[in-house]
């Protein structure tokens, strides 16, 4: 299971890593030999023992309700590409592992974070493995084996599993999500970003020598970048919860949006006016700050903001601070607004993101979140029922599986078959 962001590193590490898992365990089944070509074959060396009983069913959990799963434009754009429907993939609002774990049945494996939320802090002694890129922010138990390495990508250390485990597990679907995952997150393994290890480019030079026929770095990246900011097939509720951060003040919260359009295109949005209203509602939001990000044709990117609230007294409050911020100076410009309770600016500073704007508006706000303070308070908020894009297949109601459900559909994504196919 990967982290709650759920993004594509966590979404792909989780599922690579338990196919692998799961083959292993094939592995050993067969008594070291490998099903390759449609043959048993002598596998050598024999599978590297693992933390998990040799019975053990690995199932990947992407950690979200699967309603939020149409946020993750990027990751439903790969896995799509691949061939992988949504409708295998099993969501944290699928599978209860607190039962699980309380009739002794868990065993957990964390990918791409270490420490588990206060919400699942009972399921803390359940985990047997860590793998993650972050420096390490507390210790396990003993029994658990931890990978904690410096790289730019949890995928990368999953990669290297693979390379060290029994001849062909890594089939090409496999590690066309690797390849993908490390490239998006070393931003195309470019020095410049900070990013990138030689790990991490030995990692992807391993994939495409393997399979020659995985797509150009540069096609690959752009695609996913593409899609990672594509937000045309979302309702206005997804486009503000999609990155979403909430500041607490006096007695009140302020939601704090990254928003990949231009302002001028989500000003146009029909119905706007009154979906913030029911955004901010819904939530019990006093504002909303949504900041605009586009990038032009030489990917140079632009910024503008947009502050709500039906309060003129907090509006008034947020717009003079981002007004007269100087650490750093947002260079703001005033832009038409169709609407009193909005106020819209074009922001000269590009280079001021939101990480940096926070604690302006922080200060702004006074209270609990303040400057001085402990670090913004990230609220998620529950997902609303209607929050599907129309028309999207994940909008199929589904219902919750029970454990046997859940091995069932893992025995036959296993076994090749597509989910409710007939026995």
């Amino acid at each position: 299971m990967g982290n709650e962001a759920c993004d594509l590193d966590s979404t792909v590490s989780a599922l690579a890593l338990a196919y692998f898992l799961a083959k292993v365990r094939l592995a050993r089944w067969l008594g070291d030999k490998w099903w390759l070509g449609g043959r048993l074959t002598e596998c050598h060396p024999p599978p590297p023992q693992t933390s998990p009983a040799p019975k053990a069913t690995f199932i990947p959990v992407l950690n979200i309700p699967r309603a939020d799963f149409a946020l993750r434009t990027e990751t439903t754009f790969l896995l799509r590409e691949q061939g992988i429907p949504a409708a295998s993939l099993i969501f944290r609002d699928e599978i209860d592992l607190g039962g699980l774990h309380r009739a002794g049945l868990l065993s957990l494996t964390l990918v791409d974070h270490h420490v588990l939320p206060g919400a699942d802090a009972a399921l803390e002694e359940a985990v047997v493995e860590v793998l993650d890129h972050r420096p390490l922010e507390r210790d396990r138990a003993p029994g658990c084996q931890v990978t904690a390495e410096p790289v730019g990508s949890c995928a990368t250390l999953v990669t290297e599993r693979i390379a060290q485990g029994p001849p062909g597990v890594l089939d090409r679907p496999t590690a066309a999500l690797l390849h993908g995952t490390i490239l998006l997150d070393c931003v195309n393994l470019s020095p410049a970003a900070g990013k990138v290890t030689p790990r991490d480019v030995a990692c992807v030079s391993l994939l495409e020598a393997r399979f020659p026929e995985l797509p150009a770095r540069n096609a690959i990246f752009e695609a996913l970048q593409a899609a990672k900011f594509d937000v045309s097939g979302l309702t206005t509720e997804q486009m503000l919860r999609k990155d979403l951060k909430v500041l607490s003040g006096d007695e009140l919260l302020l939601a704090v949006s990254a928003i990949y359009v231009d302002l001028e295109t989500f000003l146009r949005r029909p119905g706007l006016l009154q979906d913030l209203d029911a955004f901010c509602q819904a939530q019990g939001y006093a504002g909303l700050v949504a900041m605009m990000i586009s990038f032009n044709e030489h990917n140079e990117p632009s910024r503008q903001l947009a502050v709500y609230s039906r309060r003129e007294t907090l509006r008034s409050a947020v717009c003079q601070a981002l007004e007269e911020a100087t650490t750093p100076s947002l260079h703001l410009q005033p832009l038409p607004s169709p609407w009193s309770c909005v106020g819209a600016y074009a922001q000269g500073n590009a280079l001021a993101s939101r990480k940096k704007v926070l604690p302006v508006l922080r200060a702004a706000l006074g209270g609990p979140g303040a400057a001085g303070g402990p670090e913004e308070e990230v609220v998620l908020p529950p997902t609303p029922m209607n929050s599907l894009v129309e028309e999207c297949p994940l909008a199929q109601a589904v219902p919750p599986l029970c454990p046997q459900d859940v091995l069932e559909r893992v025995s036959r994504i296993a076994a090749g078959q597509p989910p409710g196919s007939p026995k």
